[in-house]
């Protein structure tokens, strides 16, 4: 049996980088694995996890969904797919990643034209690795209920949705909100 380390090793990088000041030369160790590894559980059938600091991420666009779900939902994308966005090149490169919070809908309180999130449904994820993901047109999808992966019944039908509605723009239905 290999030794541990020597059986990580594959997934460790070396770096050569100029020490400022001194001129020296020091070693630097990546461990692509740790980089790599979820942030909370991951989703059945492609193993994405909710990705750390996305509520800090820029707004894509926000959608109304009608009944039966009866939700607010925020769209937000991390720097790789909002350059795309803005950019308008199709398809989103690797390394997109798309993130949709929902909640149910109420009135507000204190102005009744107005509609307020009130209980947190679902956040979505998806994640662009044409490598990784090819069956998939390339994505990835998670669903999570209170950080919860959904079953993988339900994480199923999330590209056969994306592939019947919106293939031709790289199976993303969020337009970019001017």
């Amino acid at each position: 049996m290999p030794l541990p380390f020597l059986t990580s090793l594959r997934w460790i990088a070396f770096s050569l980088a100029a020490a400022a000041g001194a001129g020296g030369i020091w070693w630097r160790i990546i461990d692509h694995a740790a980089l790599a590894a979820p942030m909370g559980p991951a989703s059945p059938i492609y193993g994405v996890t909710i990705p750390d600091g996305y509520r800090s991420w820029e707004l894509v666009g926000p959608s109304l969904e009608a009944a039966p779900l009866n939700e607010l939902r925020v769209i937000v994308g991390n720097k790789v797919a909002i350059n795309a966005y803005k950019s308008g090149k199709l398809p989103f490169p690797n390394g997109s990643i798309l993130v949709k919070l929902a909640w149910k809908r109420a009135q507000s309180p204190d102005f009744a034209p107005a509609t307020i999130p009130a209980a947190a449904t679902t956040v979505q994820v998806m994640v662009k690795d044409s490598r990784r993901y090819a069956a998939s047109g390339g994505w990835g999808y998670g669903r999570f209920a209170n950080g919860i992966p959904a079953p993988e019944a339900q994480q199923a039908t999330c590209f056969a949705c994306h592939s019947g509605h919106v293939r031709e723009r790289d199976y993303v239905f969020t337009h970019y909100a001017p």
